[in-house]
């Protein structure tokens, strides 16, 4: 296995190898990482629901049923926790059904290689989170490749399939890298002229958008077209696991079909428990999404005001400065830390090479002064490099 070391060395000279990091979560959105006490700006709990006391409370009151959940779903594993979340689920998201996976990941892979095979096309958007990507890849269906800009492409593609050829289109709601949002109605109407089954992925979009928080779909009006929804617990949520919403068949079909959830023990019944408690305050204190909404234009501001430039196209709590090559973006991720701030630093693979990034999360554990002093020490950063 020399070859193994050969390779870790070619990674560290092209400034990709990355750093096992161990962490330790402190209230207010402070995080104690390598000796260093730093507010975390590279995290995904966008509602700072993670930490809530009332979510801490709810998984501490359901660990009397035990730790773990001893089996697969489809064995001994589905709890009535896990009923209880699901059905929760179904009723936010306004479908028949819910599904329960052990992680977003398993979500995205399971369902699509569940629904997908050869012969049909499955058309991916090209800056998809790599789990859809697996998914798409794993299916043996022919994949196309789509960019969400040039949907003149996708219909070009779509117009291309034999008769009776099923398509499939797969998205992201919000694009994990980039912070700006699929165009979902433009889809909807190209699925349906074309006769395609529609999945999106809200992972970064529930909780964040729409009216209810029930993500990007519900914010365009097309929940009711899109056939397929998935999402996360572990992001604005503040938990762990993915879910899926539609029809009751579809739930029964996953259920029989999806891999990943079949040969996976299920989650903890605590962790379910925490994301029912996570929800109530999603719909309950619709204010977090207000305030987080102007956290996230106050960022875009000063920022803009220190002559830092985010992507245009991004809106809501991710926010990318593009750097260009990794080991430049490293030296300056380095330097806002050493100013107290952590921001993740995005390198290829992840991204096309010449795009390494700071992908900057704004969250509502911080406060305005907060942001004003990161957009300080970034501005700070970047200039001296």
């Amino acid at each position: 296995m020399n070859w193994l070391a050969q390779q870790l060395d070619q990674l560290a000279t092209d400034g990709l190898q990355r750093e096992r990091r161990t962490i330790t979560p402190q209230p207010g959105g402070w995080i104690e990482c390598g000796g260093s006490r730093v507010r975390n700006f590279a995290s995904n709990d966008y509602l700072n629901l993670a930490s809530d006391p009332r979510v801490i409370a709810a998984v501490g009151d359901a660990l009397s049923s035990g730790v773990g959940s001893r089996a697969s779903a489809l064995v001994t594993g589905h709890s009535t926790w896990h009923e209880r979340l699901e059905q929760r689920l179904a009723k936010f998201e306004g479908t028949e059904a819910a599904l329960l996976f052990p992680s977003g990941y398993a979500a995205n892979v399971g369902t699509i290689t569940a629904l997908v095979e050869p012969p049909d096309v499955v058309h991916c958007d090209r800056w998809n989170h790599a789990s859809l990507i697996d998914g798409c890849r794993l299916s043996g269906a022919r994949l196309r490749i789509y960019r969400h800009d040039d949907l003149d492409g996708l219909r070009r593609q779509l117009s291309k399939a034999s008769r009776g050829q099923r398509q499939w289109i797969v998205t992201d709601s919000v694009f994990s890298m980039d912070g700006d949002l699929a165009p979902l109605p433009e889809l909807c109407d190209l699925a349906e002229e074309f006769t395609a089954t529609l999945i999106v992925d809200e992972a970064h979009g529930t909780g964040v958008f729409g009216e209810h928080g029930r993500g990007v779909a519900e914010l365009t009006q097309t929940e009711p077209r899109i056939g397929v929804r998935i999402g996360t617990l572990s992001k604005s949520l503040g938990t762990l696991g993915g879910f899926v919403t539609g029809s009751r068949v579809l739930i029964d079909w996953l259920w029989n079909r999806a891999r990943s959830q079949v040969f996976s023990t299920a989650l903890p019944p605590s962790l379910c428990a925490g994301a029912m408690a996570a929800l109530d305050i999603v719909q309950s204190e619709p204010e977090r999404r207000r305030r987080l909404s102007e956290l996230c234009c106050s960022l875009r501001t000063a920022l803009s005001r220190r002559g830092v430039d985010s992507l245009a196209t991004s809106v809501g709590p991710i926010v990318p400065i593009i750097i260009g090559e990794p080991e430049r973006t490293m030296t300056i991720a380095r330097r806002i830390e050493a100013l107290g701030f952590l921001v993740a630093s995005i390198r290829p693979p992840t991204v096309p090479n010449g795009t390494s990034r700071l992908r900057i999360s704004a969250t509502t554990a911080f406060q305005e002064t907060d942001l004003h002093e990161l957009a300080d020490a970034i501005a700070t950063a970047v200039s001296t490099f």
